[in-house]
C-alpha cells in the first residue's frame, strides 16, 4: 500500500508521543514519510497552506462497512474477508469494494483514515459523539441541548463571522433524528440560537423518490408574501426597539439576518434547483440523496460555509431507518422489502449503488468547477462494522476501529494515515478519536484546538478536546 506524505524536511523532533503517532502511518509493512508538524506556526509549508472556503460533511447515519468498501481483508479466513470483490483504484495498491466502482475511480482524491476508534457501539451515544465532536458532559443525553458545547458548522460561523447573505450554516435533506429530538451536534449550544443551522423541511417522504427538495425554513406562512414581508419590516423600523436591553438587540439582529435572506435574490436563486441542466441532475440522481448533494455543491459554490448532509432513509410510509445499519435483520428496513440479508442490504438501491453515483457526482462536479481545493469534504459514520460476518450476511456495530474519508480543502489526496490490524478489529497504529476528527476538521480551517469560544457564562473555552492530524495536509 502506498502512503503519500511528502515533505523535504524530513522527521522533526522533540514531538510528543501522541504527536509522533499522529503522523506515522503504517500498513501493508510500508513506512509512511513523516511531516514535520512539531511547530505549525514555524512550518513554512503550514504557513502558507492555502486554507479552504467551505465543508461538506457527508454523514452515512447507522455506520457504513469498512471491511467491504474501503479496508478490505483480503487475506482474512471466511467468514471476516468480504463477499465482495476488490476492484483495484487509480491509485496504485488501493483497492475498494465492487460496491462502489465509480468513487474507485475518484480514490486519487481521497484521503483515508483507518484508525478511526472509540468504545460506544450504541447508535445514539456514538452519533452525539461523533457529530458534536466530543462527548457529551452527560453520557446518557444524547439530544440536542442549548447548553451542548456548539457543533462544527456553529464553531466555524462564531469564529470565522457570517458567510454574506447566505447562512453560514445548513443542514441537508433534514436533521439527523430518529422520530424525536435531534441528536447533539447539529446546533450553535450554548453560543445561542444565531449560530444554529438553517435547516430544510422536516416531511417525511420517500427517499428514492424525485420529490422537489423543500426549503421549508425559507417558506412564507400562508397569507404572507413578499409585500407584506417588506410592510411589517417598515412597520417594525418605525416602531423602535420597546426597550433597550442586549436580549432586545439580540432579537434585532436575528430578525434582520432573517429577512436578509428571505429578501436577498441570490438566496431564492441558489436554493432553487430547476436553475440546474436536467443532465445535471441526472448525473447526481434524481433522489433525495442525490439532489441533497446537489444542493450543497450550490451552496458552497455560492459561499455557504459549512453544510451537513445526512445520508438517512425514509420509506414511502414515512418510517425511518438507519440505511447504512446493515445487520441483516427485518427491523433495519422498516417493512420497506421485507427482510433481507446483510448483503442484500448494502446492495439495495438505498445504499451504495446510490452512494457511488452521488459521490461521484459530486468528486467530479467540484473538480471540473475548481471547487474541491477550497472546499473540505467529509464522509463519516457514527462507527463502523465488525470483522466478523453474522449469520445473516450481515456486520454488527464496532467503533473499535473503522475508516472515514477526507478530500479536496488542502487535505493530501491518495493518502492513507493509520491502519487497522490484520482481521479489522482494532487499530494497529496512529488511533483518531471523534474528537480528533473534529480538531482536523477544524484545522483544515485555521482554528487551533486552544482557539477560545465563549461558553452560556461568558467564560473562553477551547473549540476542541481533541488533536488534529496535522500529517494530512
Amino acid at each position: 500500500m502506498i502512503h503519500l506524505f511528502p515533505n523535504a524536511s524530513g522527521i522533526s523532533a522533540g514531538l510528543t508521543r501522541r504527536q509522533w503517532l499522529k503522523m506515522s502511518a503504517l500498513a501493508g509493512g510500508s513506512v509512511t514519510q513523516l511531516v514535520n508538524t512539531s511547530d505549525l506556526r514555524a512550518n513554512p509549508s503550514e504557513s502558507t497552506r492555502r486554507l479552504p472556503k467551505s465543508c461538506i460533511y457527508i454523514f452515512l447515519c447507522g455506520g457504513p462497512s469498512q471491511p467491504d468498501l474501503w479496508d478490505l481483508k483480503l487475506n482474512a479466513p471466511s467468514g471476516i474477508r468480504t463477499e465482495f470483490q476488490p476492484l483495484q483504484t487509480n491509485v496504485p495498491g488501493l483497492h475498494f469494494s465492487e460496491l462502489i466502482p465509480q468513487v474507485s475511480r475518484h480514490a486519487d482524491k481521497l484521503a483515508l483514515i483507518r484508525s478511526m476508534t472509540h468504545t460506544n457501539n450504541d447508535h445514539a451515544g456514538a452519533i452525539a459523539h461523533s457529530l458534536l465532536g466530543q462527548l457529551p458532559t452527560n453520557a446518557g443525553q444524547v439530544f440536542a441541548d442549548r447548553n451542548d458545547h456548539p457543533a462544527l458548522g456553529g464553531i466555524l460561523h462564531k469564529s470565522l463571522g457570517e458567510s454574506g447573505a447566505l447562512p453560514a450554516w445548513v443542514v441537508l435533506p433534514r436533521q439527523f433524528s430518529v422520530g424525536g429530538p435531534s441528536f447533539k451536534g447539529q446546533s450553535g449550544g450554548f453560543l445561542g440560537s444565531t449560530y444554529d443551522p438553517l435547516s430544510f423541511d422536516k416531511e417525511r417522504r420517500g427517499s428514492l423518490t424525485d420529490a422537489p427538495l423543500r426549503i421549508g425554513s425559507l417558506e412564507f406562512p400562508e397569507g404572507v408574501n413578499d409585500h407584506r414581508l417588506v410592510s411589517r419590516n417598515g412597520l417594525r423600523q418605525v416602531l423602535g426597539r420597546p426597550v433597550e436591553s442586549a436580549a432586545t438587540i439580540r432579537a434585532e439582529e436575528a430578525f434582520d439576518q432573517a429577512y436578509g435572506l428571505l429578501t436577498a435574490p441570490q438566496t431564492r436563486s441558489t436554493f432553487d434547483l430547476e436553475q440546474e441542466p436536467a443532465k445535471v441532475r441526472d448525473r447526481y440522481g434524481r433522489n433525495e440523496y442525490g439532489q441533497s448533494f446537489l444542493m450543497a455543491r450550490r451552496l458552497v459554490e455560492a459561499g455557504v460555509r459549512f453544510v451537513n448532509v445526512f445520508w438517512t432513509f425514509f420509506d414511502k410510509k414515512g418510517c425511518q431507518f438507519n440505511l447504512w445499519d446493515n445487520h441483516g435483520v427485518a427491523s433495519d428496513v422498516c417493512g420497506v422489502d421485507g427482510q433481507l440479508t446483510g448483503r442484500q442490504q448494502l446492495t439495495h438501491d438505498y445504499c451504495t449503488p446510490s452512494f457511488d453515483h452521488s459521490f461521484s457526482a459530486l468528486l467530479e462536479d467540484l473538480t471540473e468547477r475548481g471547487l474541491l481545493d477550497e472546499t473540505l469534504i467529509v464522509v463519516a459514520g457514527e462507527f463502523g462494522r465488525t470483522p466478523r460476518i453474522n449469520k445473516t450476511s450481515g456486520r454488527d456495530h464496532w467503533a473499535h476501529c473503522y475508516t472515514q474519508l477526507l478530500a479536496g480543502g488542502g487535505v493530501q489526496a491518495g493518502a492513507i494515515y493509520g491502519s487497522s490490524d490484520a482481521q479489522g478489529a482494532y487499530v494497529k497504529d496512529s488511533p483518531v478519536t471523534p474528537d480528533d476528527f473534529a480538531a482536523t476538521i477544524l484545522h483544515a480551517f485555521g482554528l487551533d484546538p486552544e482557539t477560545p469560544i465563549p461558553d452560556i457564562a461568558g467564560r473562553p473555552v477551547r473549540v476542541t478536546t481533541g488533536l488534529p492530524v496535522t500529517a494530512l495536509f
